[in-house]
């Protein structure tokens, strides 16, 4: 695993960290020197496996459950991770759900779920994270390509990966003044769990029965889905002291889609 130190002394919280790309961020930010807590709200026995992978390696970390739906567990998380860390320089807030629904299918309940965990849950988990945090605090929030791009039946999603963009690019200037940065990352298709179960929903209608994979190829430059490691990569670089001159940004990783 890459090891360069570069976040050496910091105290870093992952949300949804307890498989995919929340889980590749986790190992990358503790391979890179910090101390990390890996949130989960039900797959227990990921993250208690995830944090035992990395603490055998030398490395510091925990395991947090929290609902990041629900603000007052969210503060309560925070809490807990900084007394744990003594401190928190570092979020990433990577929980989220996916939807697919066509517009006459869409109900008031899917609504305030997709919304909630995906845009509500990454708002409260940065307010409750800047509220622990000193100047030189890095927040990296999940948007997603599709924010950019059209996908059928796929609106309630887009939009609130959007609306993820749309928050880091607005509180930019307001926690500048803290000294804080925040950014977001937006990943095309990833080879995860998540990508298993949907991945087929993202072709066309008039292509459905096309393999996904000769699909993926035509979309997209590189040809294939990214691993998480590759998106790790590039989330560990915005929480990085390299990349002090960005802030606002959503940053793509998508393989050229």
């Amino acid at each position: 695993m890459f090891e360069s130190g570069r976040l050496a002394g910091k105290r870093a919280l992952v949300t949804g960290g307890s498989r995919g790309i929340g889980a590749a961020i986790a190992s990358r930010l503790a391979a890179e020197g910090a101390a990390v807590a890996v949130n989960y709200v039900a797959n227990k026995s990921s993250a208690d496996a995830l944090v035992r992978e990395l603490t055998n390696k030398g490395y510091q970390a925990a395991a947090f459950r929290a609902d990041v739906a629900d603000r007052a567990q969210t503060a309560d998380m925070v809490a807990r991770v900084v007394d744990e860390f003594g401190g928190l320089d570092i979020l990433a807030s990577n929980a989220g759900v996916e939807h697919f629904g066509a517009l006459e299918s869409i109900t008031a309940a899917d609504f305030d779920r997709v919304f909630r965990i995906n845009v509500a849950g990454q708002l409260f988990a940065t307010q409750a994270a800047v509220a622990a945090m000193k100047s030189g605090g890095r927040i990296l929030l999940t948007s997603s390509i599709s924010a950019r791009i059209a996908v059928h039946s796929h609106t309630l999603y887009a939009a609130s990966k959007a609306a993820v963009s749309a928050m880091a690019l607005n509180l930019a200037p307001e926690l500048a003044e803290r000294g804080i940065a925040i950014n977001a990352i937006a990943p095309g298709g990833t080879a995860t769990d998540m990508a298993a179960d949907v991945s087929a929903r993202y072709i066309p209608p008039a292509l459905r029965g096309v393999p996904v994979e000769r699909v993926i190829k035509s979309m997209s430059a590189i040809g294939r889905l990214a691993e998480p490691d590759e998106i790790a990569a590039v989330g560990a670089f915005l929480l990085s002291p390299d990349a002090s001159y960005i802030t606002g940004a959503t940053i793509d990783a998508s393989g050229g889609i």
